[in-house]
């Protein structure tokens, strides 16, 4: 089974509390959005491999660590993900980004596709996939199951708030893909949100309704 990993960070959490507050603007949103996934991806990279290689400072030549193995990559689930990618690009500038189009059909609560562009060595990476809700599990499943279809093997689901049934689902159809997440809520409510939450992330990303 995968691992859910919560970060506790007190600035992680700090910053989480003011964006579930409903007072909380699209621009302040938006920026709390990319501190955290900063944050985050700091803790979730931290078993990356390295390698130890010879350079020269200004004083001499020393022998130093740096990232080795699979690069990085970032798939963004349209559009609440896109304000994660800033973030952990800023962390992490040599990531290639993909991007994937789902929806969530408002009677059944199922995704349905609409695009799908990954980087052309995708299945060369280590692939980070970023979605601020975690609700009921169905988005992030199958974008993981069409990621794992074009070849890609190294998966980590990075969300910001994820319920209890989103992580169960996700662990259901992907034991191999670990979940990262600031925020473990209580439950899912009738219309698929997560309680407490903090509302439509895309609407309140981008100040829509």
């Amino acid at each position: 089974m995968s691992k859910v990993h919560v970060f506790d960070h007190p600035l992680i959490q700090h910053k989480l509390s003011i964006m579930r507050k409903t007072e909380t603007g699209p621009k302040e949103f938006r920026e709390l959005l990319e501190e955290i996934s900063m944050l985050m991806v700091y803790e979730v990279t931290r078993d990356l491999p390295t390698e130890e290689v010879e350079i020269e400072t200004p004083i001499c030549r020393t022998k130093v660590k740096m990232l080795a193995g699979k690069k990085l990559g970032i798939v963004p689930i349209l559009r609440a993900g896109l304000g994660m990618v800033d973030g952990i690009s800023n962390m992490i500038p040599a990531c290639r980004i993909g991007h994937i189009g789902l929806y969530r059909d408002p009677e059944t609560l199922e995704p349905v596709e609409y695009y799908c562009k990954l980087p052309h060595d995708a299945q060369d990476r280590e692939l980070l996939v970023l979605d601020p809700m975690l609700a009921t599990g169905g988005s992030a499943s199958d974008a993981i199951t069409l990621i794992k279809k074009r070849g890609c093997t190294h998966i980590r689901l990075v969300n910001l708030i994820a319920a209890p049934e989103g992580i169960a689902r996700v662990q259901k159809d992907h034991p191999d893909v670990d979940i990262y997440v600031a925020g473990l809520d209580d439950h899912l409510n009738d219309h698929g949100y997560i309680v407490p939450g903090l509302g439509d992330a895309g609407d309140r990303l981008f100040g829509t309704k």
